[in-house]
């Protein structure tokens, strides 16, 4: 028993960011504990893409073979002006992506990505997984840290060498790490409005007419955008616009006056008002971020995932970073097992100039789509100008990451 607590890994979160930590911890021979709040897991949200970055490891970890079958493969990323629905910009994807980052860039539902996962993880006895499960408290003594739960009424405890906190932007975990360095998630002012459509409708109809059935397809217009692609092997859309909006219950989704999506809608094309009108009803998500100061704890504990760092979707690299932190962090940790301080040191020096990075490029992107006037009329020069080829270089950064060619392990 004391030669599996001190090695076993206790992680709190049954989301990709969970799933995915215990698969890599798993891989590295770890004994891990998955404590999820959930009775039932259910994938929040609807569709998700997933870049080369995160296929990269999804691939690595045995989950990509299973989610392929689910999966599509857009041939382009086509940015459109929705006021007159010309093609600004187009990255291609598709072979080209698989040539250039070797490794495919991927739309699916979300509910597809858990099932892989959760199916992956059914291959590994290691994993323990505890559903309806909530974490009520944290204490770390001089080896172990212990987690407590309830389940059905009754209080259980777990102990090991290592927690990690993956119960996204509304953790328990973090909200039991007391101190400055440990802060609540933040309402961006921004709204995710979200519905999936039949391609067989009258909605799905409307969207082949002035966007492309095969490719992520995302019109720009003043304080407001609009992204869709293809599901459940083409046969549904995933339609995701995003407006300013106010403050909501805490929670994934609430009710928002479908009034702010009609207003952000002025201006635009006459065929992309009949789309969100004929997608309706819309599902309003408050997008909320999280700035730590830390990731870690010297209680033994690690946050991943929106639980470190959420950020806003428009560069459609949350889940992507959420998966990279957990191959790394199990890498990390089982390249110093007796020094779980160094870990934690070079996997947080690792990790936070990459996140960061990836959260600027998403504000650069919600600014230049949402732009208007002069600043528009400059972004639609600057896309004439560069050629798919030099957009997708653009991306060489982001999607062309590796787990394995990371910095070295060996620097404090």
């Amino acid at each position: 028993m004391e030669d599996i607590r001190s090695r076993q890994v206790i992680i709190a979160g049954a989301g990709i960011a969970g799933l995915t930590a215990a698969l890599a911890f798993a891989g590295r021979g770890y004994p891990v504990k998955l404590i999820e709040q959930a009775q039932h897991l259910e994938a929040a949200g609807a569709g998700i893409q997933l870049s080369p970055n995160a296929t990269r490891i999804l691939g690595k970890l045995g989950v990509l073979d299973r989610l392929l079958p689910a999966a599509l493969r857009p041939e382009a990323v086509v940015l459109k002006d929705a006021g007159t629905l010309r093609e600004l910009a187009r990255v291609p994807l598709g072979q080209a992506a698989e040539a250039r980052w070797q490794a495919p860039y991927l739309v699916a539902h979300r509910a597809d990505l858990q099932a892989a996962l959760l199916a992956q993880m059914a291959e590994r006895p290691e994993i323990e997984l505890i559903t309806g499960a909530r974490v009520t408290g944290i204490v770390k003594d001089a080896q172990y840290v212990a987690v407590t739960a309830e389940v059905d009424g009754r209080e259980i405890e777990a102990r090991g060498k290592l927690l990690v906190g993956a119960d996204g932007v509304w953790s328990a975990v973090r909200a039991q790490l007391a101190g400055e360095d440990f802060v609540k998630s933040r309402f961006s002012g921004e709204l995710a409005w979200r519905v999936t459509i039949a391609a067989e409708s009258a909605a799905g109809e409307a969207f082949v007419a002035i966007g492309a059935a095969d490719c992520v397809t995302t019109f720009l217009h003043p304080g407001f955008h609009m992204v869709a692609y293809p599901v459940s092997k083409g046969r549904a859309f995933n339609l995701a616009a995003f407006t300013k909006g106010e403050r909501m219950a805490e929670g994934w989704s609430g009710h928002a006056d479908p009034a702010i999506l009609t207003a952000a809608l002025r201006g635009t094309a006459p065929g992309l008002t009949k789309l969100v009108a004929l997608a309706g009803p819309w599902t309003a998500f408050p997008i909320h971020t999280v700035e730590q100061k830390r990731w870690t704890s010297p209680q033994g504990i690690a946050l991943i995932g929106d639980a470190a760092h959420a950020m806003t979707p428009f560069a459609a690299q949350g889940a992507a970073m959420a998966i990279e932190d957990a191959i790394t962090l199990a890498d990390a940790i089982a390249d110093f097992p007796g020094d779980l301080p160094r870990s934690f040191q070079i996997w947080e020096n690792l990790r936070r100039p990459r996140v960061a990075k990836a959260a600027r490029r998403g504000a650069v992107n919600r600014l230049a789509w949402h732009a208007a006037g002069p600043v528009a009329i400059a972004r639609n020069l600057f896309l004439a100008m560069r050629s798919p080829d030099k957009l997708a270089a653009d991306l060489d950064w982001l999607y062309g990451w590796r787990a394995d060619a990371r910095q070295s392990r060996s620097s404090t």
